[in-house]
């Protein structure tokens, strides 16, 4: 009943919310992916996302379908992946920012190892500036992270507005410098609340630093300050500042796929993993609001090694 074609083509318009970003991720024109999702919206009989001149928004059939989409799509893979019998193998080592590690990550991370068992898989945890750095030094394969804004590489997963964050409650005292909540540089959401900041000409003051968002989690539970942050990935325990806080808009912030100088070795094992990001971007930030655990381990630049043999 459902072409996965069309499906594909919604996840990509779905996680991108953007008919010309998803275009360009599949290699089609745009009129095709509005065509593609012209006919699955004929085939449900229901209207999948809400568009306008400035947005594309999921309804709530939308979000339904996502769900559907995916598992779909799942079992297509899995066929093509029995009949073909390809098997990926070799040392993957592949960079992600924090954020991800603390919500559905783990579960791509686990099914990818799952269906390709040979494939040693080692995992650092970083700032999104070390990672790019580590990736262009070659000590990298693959990086899930936040792009640079002066950095046009990658592959969108999608795109996301940065937000204020804080407890519940926190007031802000509009006569002095807001207290900020920050990694330390190369952090790229460190450098765009500060640009926000300065545009507006608001005076600012760190109160705390730390290279692990557990250590930033816990300043900003404690009512320490305010951090800036991805909208659709905003842990348990912060909210959304208000309007009435008067903090300038941080701008958006693109979370991107990046492939490394290849080793040989290392080519199929990073195609495959990065088609398992992009197929699966909309778990890691939709799925990810209400399941994202932050107390795990502390340490920011850790590695794990994953023997599937």
């Amino acid at each position: 009943m459902y072409d996965p074609t069309q499906l594909r083509t919604f996840l990509s318009v779905a996680q991108t919310l953007s008919f010309t970003q998803a275009a360009r991720r599949l290699g089609l024109r745009q009129s095709t992916v509005s065509q593609h999702v012209r006919r699955l919206e004929e085939a449900t009989g229901r209207q999948l996302f809400a568009r306008d001149t400035h947005s594309v928004e999921l309804t709530e059939d939308g979000e339904a379908m996502l769900g559907f989409a995916r598992r779909i799509l799942d079992v297509h893979e899995q066929a093509a992946q029995f009949f073909t019998g390809t098997r990926v193998r070799g040392r993957l080592r592949f960079g992600a920012s924090e954020d991800f590690v603390l919500t559905r990550l783990p579960e791509i991370l686990e099914r990818f190892r799952h269906e390709h068992p040979e494939v040693d898989l080692e995992l650092t945890v970083e700032l999104s500036g070390i990672l790019h750095e580590r990736l262009a030094a070659g000590r990298l394969d693959l990086v899930l992270a936040k792009r640079r804004p002066e950095d046009p590489g990658g592959e969108l997963v999608w795109r996301d507005e940065l937000v204020w964050v804080g407890p519940p409650g926190l007031r802000l005292d509009p006569n002095r410098p807001v207290p900020l909540i920050v990694y330390p540089p190369p952090g790229i959401t460190r450098a765009l609340a500060l640009r926000a900041l300065e545009r507006e000409g608001r005076q600012w003051r760190i109160v705390c630093t730390s290279g692990s968002l557990n250590g930033l989690l816990a300043a900003a539970r404690a009512g320490l300050g305010v951090m800036v942050h991805s909208r659709g990935l905003i842990p348990p325990g912060l909210v959304r500042m208000p309007e009435r806080a008067g903090l300038p808009e941080p701008g958006e912030v693109d979370f991107v796929v990046a492939h490394g100088r290849h080793r040989p070795a290392a080519r199929g094992a990073a195609d495959a993993l990065a088609a398992a990001i992009l197929a699966g971007g909309d778990r890691l930030h939709r799925g990810g609001r209400g399941s994202a655990r932050a107390d795990g381990d502390d340490r920011h630049d850790h590695h794990h090694r994953h023997h599937g043999r």
